[in-house]
């Protein structure tokens, strides 16, 4: 069975990666539209070396569409993601505007694919990128051992910002101005410990979503999730250092196993080799890599790792089709 499918927000950094990512998992288009925004209609993109136009949002662009991908900001979901859902459409929203609705499920599909049910409703939430590589590494060693807290810093790429991101790195690094800044301090040369507005306990909105989202997918509502999220002048790949305290006691090349043993994650912690996972080797690709692997002195049961991904592919894109994929399955039972 082949399906309509749009992508809303087709010509951001996400959109278009999605674009591209359909195609290599063979998704099973059997039309593809392309929308967004005004002032982006008319680009042609190519799929399957087709070029395909991109038409204007509207209520009518979702007659007859399967599944729409949206990634056109949180402002756009919540406008067009329930007019595409009452045209027919099931949406997978790649922005934080419907995550911690109760009845939408937030899915990183090998974390919990059981959220998704022939029950749930037509609005599916993608993660915030961050979040996925993290549960994606630590969903083994709860369901092993337990999760008492996680202390996470996240060291995150220029693109999770988009375009905009990329073109204030090119042009710090070209020794000009960007035209309009991402980022409230220059980018190259610094590393800001600050990605999106402060609230008012100190924290800002993205570390709010690691900790809310976390303790959604993980279903543990009380789970420690402590969270410094911090833009670095890289391109591509988010990295993040995570103490984690489990629940019971754990031998070191016993977590290795797991974590080895594990779909979705590669395993690269041979330190006197200098081997662990790195941003360059973790661009353009859709795995999770886990390394660094040591004991936590300072707390029982205390383990530290290190964990990178690419923020536009696993972090969104990626993960978006693979819930389109499992949306499918369940559909074609």
């Amino acid at each position: 069975m082949s399906y309509t499918v749009a992508v809303a927000g087709a010509t951001g950094l996400v959109g278009r990666t999605m674009i591209k990512v359909l195609q290599e998992r063979s998704f099973p288009v059997a039309r593809l539209l392309l929308l967004a925004s005004e002032r982006s209609a008319g680009t042609k993109l190519s799929f399957w070396g087709e070029d395909i136009e991109v038409q204007p949002i509207s209520a009518e662009a979702f007659d007859g569409v399967d599944v729409a991908l949206f990634s056109a900001g949180g402002s756009a979901s919540r406008t067009w993601a329930p007019v595409a859902v009452e045209r027919g459409a099931v949406v997978i929203d790649n922005s934080s505007a419907f995550r911690m609705h109760d009845d939408v499920p937030l899915i990183v599909p090998e974390v919990n694919p059981h959220a998704l049910t022939d029950a749930s409703p037509r609005i599916i939430a993608n993660p915030n990128c961050s979040t996925i590589q993290m549960v994606a590494a630590l969903k083994p060693l709860q369901q092993r051992y337990g999760l008492r807290r996680v202390v996470v810093c996240t060291y995150q790429a220029v693109s999770g910002a988009g375009q905009k991101g990329v073109d204030q790195l090119q042009a710090e690094l070209r020794g000009a101005l960007a035209t309009k800044r991402a980022f409230p301090h220059a980018i190259v040369g610094n590393a800001i410990p600050q990605i999106a507005q402060f609230d008012d306990d100190g924290f800002t909105a993205e570390e709010h979503k690691m900790i809310n989202e976390t303790r959604k997918i993980l279903g543990d509502a009380q789970l420690g999730v402590s969270p410094t999220c911090v833009r670095v002048p890289i391109a591509h790949a988010h990295s993040e250092a995570l103490h984690v305290e489990l629940g019971e006691e754990y031998e070191l090349e016993d977590v290795r196993e797991l974590l080895r043993n594990t779909s979705g994650l590669v395993l690269l912690d041979d330190p006197d080799a200098t081997s662990y996972p790195l941003a360059a080797m973790a661009a353009g690709r859709d795995e999770v890599y886990v390394g660094r692997f040591r004991r936590d002195p300072s707390v029982e049961n205390g383990l530290v790792f290190w964990v990178v991904a690419d923020n536009l592919r696993k972090g969104a894109a990626t993960n978006a089709v693979q819930i389109a994929e499992l949306w499918r399955t369940l559909r074609e039972q």
